[in-house]
């Protein structure tokens, strides 16, 4: 950049922190829940409804990779060897970002995150599978149902790591300029989808999900249990009226 427009690192890097400054000011006003009512995704598909009439969105964890000094480098190193950032994100199914929390190491595990988010705005995620027969019991048609929405995630997700190439490439800032940049591309990224939705970004990633970066590490037996026992029993609850339903209609 500063070749191109002639301009010293320094002051190219000054400028950059300004207008960082200012994308971020925006957070509040395009980083969050438009409606708490029904999405219309869900209203009118008698799949989803009413069994997630409450779900405004989906939840979950990416890896963005993350420059940091070597004496912390261990706890950033995730799932592969480099060294990461765990963000963790909910989205709405118009594929906008309503919430982020990033700056945690690639090691943290996801529940980490979510119990942070918990303390602020937040969400859940359950494990699902794919089928290509039709659900022999509830627990296999709750998951069908459930991993079609799920999905948004990974979309969105897809989206904003094809949108900003920055986010898979090797940092240089500091790591508070690391994680303010995963918010501000976030930001950025809601704009456009409010501007132009259709741009050939969405069309390219509509058509392939970029599900790899977001593979759940194993929990714990510990961890796995107290962390999904009250939603376990929110999804049973849902699985058997969801089941009840498509015995007695055949769909």
């Amino acid at each position: 950049m500063g070749s191109r427009i002639y301009r010293s690192i320094e002051t190219v890097h000054r400028y950059f922190k300004v207008i960082l400054r200012g994308v971020l000011k925006l957070y509040r006003a395009l980083i969050r829940l438009r409606s708490e009512d029904t999405p219309p995704e869900i209203r009118n598909n008698r799949r989803f409804y009413p069994y997630f009439k409450d779900c405004v969105g989906a939840i979950d964890g990416t890896h963005v990779r993350a420059s940091v000094p070597p004496e912390i480098q261990g706890r950033f190193r995730g799932r592969k060897d480099e060294t990461t950032q765990n963000v963790l994100a909910a989205i709405s199914f118009d594929l906008k970002f309503t919430y982020v929390l990033a700056r945690w190491e690639g090691s943290a595990h996801d529940s980490r995150l979510l119990n942070d988010a918990f303390a602020r705005p937040g969400g859940f995620s359950i494990p699902n599978e794919f089928s290509d027969r039709p659900p022999e019991n509830a627990q296999e048609l709750f998951n069908l149902r459930h991993s079609s929405l799920r999905t948004t995630i990974e979309r969105g997700f897809g989206v904003l790591k094809k949108r900003f190439r920055v986010l898979d490439a090797e940092p240089f800032w500091s790591f508070p300029t690391q994680v303010k940049v995963v918010l501000a591309c976030c930001v950025i990224h809601n704009h456009i989808m409010g501007v132009e939705p259709d741009d050939h970004i969405m069309e390219d990633v509509m058509n392939q999900v970029e599900s790899s970066d977001h593979q759940q590490e194993t929990q714990s037996r510990r961890e796995s249990v107290e962390d999904s026992r009250s939603w376990n029993a929110k999804r049973d609850e849902i699985c058997q009226a969801m089941w009840s339903d498509y015995t007695r209609s055949g769909e």
